[in-house]
């Protein structure tokens, strides 16, 4: 182990903040990446799931930790803490009041009420791909770049995970993830989709982030579709799945055994998972215009060996394939049909008709 950093060691960045006016901070956040007072390393500590603090001379500090405050400090996290501060607001010196100097700390850091537009930065709860345990993880949205984030921790210095927004569908899932705030975020991943599971116990903090994710896509596509209106955009945001439920099906050449499957459809594309919370699809079915070759038929084909335990059957026919499955019921089969049907009769929008090319492709 290393000796706790000298002052010539220390990635020292001074506050201008009036803060710290006429103060040498000896602590700092190494969450945050910022230097703070005496006064104030106090108030942040109440804060911990958001800041963790640390003595500047005393403390241990670790190498990813040096280089986050490098890399970030007071000035550049002004900007994005502070981006947004009403001119007549208040802002607290070292010298005033516990009530102010806490409120502002709060607003700016765990509130962000000031917070550059465009830009969200939290924890939420998250299910782990493959253990299923749902552990805290920070997120971070931001329209400038068009992306969201997710890291292991707090401070961690490259993401776990960059997702283009475009990409993105949230949908609340309460039921399925088993809590009130929980938040299925689905993303294209490799011509994959990936699903993500997370909640947060503040239910205003997760409508938040949801119509946070809104925003930001629809700022995404006014920048790509310059000439469209918000009524044309809004239906191209986040959407509900048009059906959810277990199916059975077989494989391509028809013969092997009819499985248990999830299956979420998610307008023209039809996912089907071993389990409802998986983080990938076992497969995936395109559903394009039934004036192109898309077609769906009651009943599997004659000679079909059919050895599942549902009898109530759907054949999906594509240009390259006949995808079959089987109901528990009549009733969802009759479901399933009626929705599927909705897809197929629907026009197909440009992006749609590249979505087939890419499925074609992959497949």
């Amino acid at each position: 182990d290393s000796d706790p950093p000298t002052k010539w060691q220390r990635p020292y960045i001074f506050l201008t903040s009036p803060l710290l006016a006429s103060v040498d901070p000896e602590w700092a956040s190494c969450s945050l990446g910022v230097f703070i007072c005496l006064a104030c390393s106090g108030i942040h500590r109440n804060i911990q799931e958001i800041s963790k603090v640390k003595s500047v001379g005393l403390s241990h500090w670790e190498d990813q930790e040096l280089e986050f405050m490098a890399k970030n400090g007071n000035e550049p996290t002004k900007k994005i803490y502070e981006a947004t501060v009403p001119v007549y607001y208040y802002k607290p010196n070292h010298k005033d009041c516990q009530v102010l100097r806490e409120q502002w700390i709060r607003a700016k850091y765990e509130r962000k009420e000031f917070s550059e537009a465009g830009t969200r930065d939290g924890m939420l709860m998250k299910r782990g791909r493959d253990n299923g345990q749902f552990l805290n993880r920070r997120f971070v949205l931001s329209e400038r770049e068009g992306t969201l984030k997710y890291f292991t921790k707090f401070d961690a210095k490259d993401p776990k995970a960059v997702i283009k927004v475009d990409t993105i569908n949230a949908t609340f899932k309460p039921e399925k993830i088993g809590n009130p705030n929980g938040l299925q975020i689905t993303y294209l991943k490799a011509y994959s989709t990936r699903n993500i599971f997370v909640y947060h116990d503040s239910s205003k903090e997760i409508v938040d982030w949801f119509n946070s994710i809104r925003a930001v896509q629809l700022h995404y596509l006014k920048v790509a579709f310059p000439g469209a209106t918000d009524a044309e955009l809004v239906p191209k945001l986040t959407r509900n799945f048009l059906k959810e439920g277990y199916m059975e099906k077989t494989g391509p050449r028809q013969t092997e055994g009819f499985k248990k499957r999830w299956f979420t459809l998610d307008h023209r594309r039809l996912m089907y998972f071993k389990d409802p919370l998986d983080a990938f699809a076992k497969g995936e079915v395109f559903l394009g215009n039934k004036d192109h070759g898309y077609q769906i038929f009651p009943g599997l084909p004659s000679g079909t060996h059919h050895n599942g335990s549902w009898q109530h059957g759907i054949t999906i026919k594509t240009p390259e394939r006949c995808f079959l499955f089987t109901c528990e019921t009549e009733e969802d089969q009759e479901s399933w049909m009626k929705h599927f049907s909705d897809v197929m009769s629907a026009p197909m929008s440009p992006q749609e008709f590249a979505m087939e090319a890419t499925f074609r492709h992959k497949h």
